[in-house]
């Protein structure tokens, strides 16, 4: 079962595992889950437990922050809302390329918590990340939040929204988060 009520994020999760896990879509009707916590496993902890109990089965959910150097971590825990509570990807971008107009040191790190619940209580929590840079100005069409204005090391220069979905999948925060639960799920 997805957790995430964000459909790019629940499509993208998806598209990463595959045929690896069956995941079904979040119930309908299910009110979202309130992200008051101040860390994203608090959050990710939230989404995937409330799913689970709702659902009656195990639930995958995740929660990811852009941690930038410059702005001392920020916006972390609140990139989905950086620019205001309900602003829209757009807003987010302009707000942080606003905040770093003219600083030289835009090394920023993607981190995603991902959490499989299951209605017993039982959990499974692992990470991943992506280190990068803020880019000057938006590029590319693909992705969604801030894909247009993220670079990554592992890359060649372009932004995750450059790129294709497989060849952002195979270096993003989100893919190796998703791959190491994979690992764990084996274990299990």
């Amino acid at each position: 079962m997805c957790g995430s009520a964000n459909p790019d994020k629940a499509a993208e999760i998806a598209d990463v595992l595959g045929d690896a896990v069956d995941l079904l879509p979040r119930p309908l009707g299910l009110a979202d889950v309130v992200e008051d916590a101040d860390t994203l496993e608090g959050n990710a902890r939230l989404k995937a437990h409330a799913v689970a109990a709702a659902a009656g089965m195990a639930a995958v959910a995740d929660d990811t922050g852009l941690e930038v150097a410059a702005l001392d971590g920020a916006p972390g825990v609140r990139t989905a809302r950086f620019a205001g509570e309900h602003a829209s990807y757009a807003d987010n971008r302009t707000h942080l390329l606003a905040a770093l107009d003219g600083v030289a040191d835009r090394r920023a790190r993607f981190r995603s918590v991902v959490m499989v619940a299951w209605p017993d209580g039982d959990e499974i929590v692992v990470d991943g990340a992506c280190d990068g840079e803020i880019a000057t100005e938006q590029r590319g069409d693909g992705g969604f939040g801030y894909d247009a204005v993220f670079v990554p090391d592992d890359g060649d220069g372009r932004t995750f929204a450059e790129m294709t979905d497989a060849e952002k999948h195979a270096i993003s925060h989100r893919g190796r988060a998703l791959q190491n639960m994979l690992t764990a799920l084996a274990a299990r």
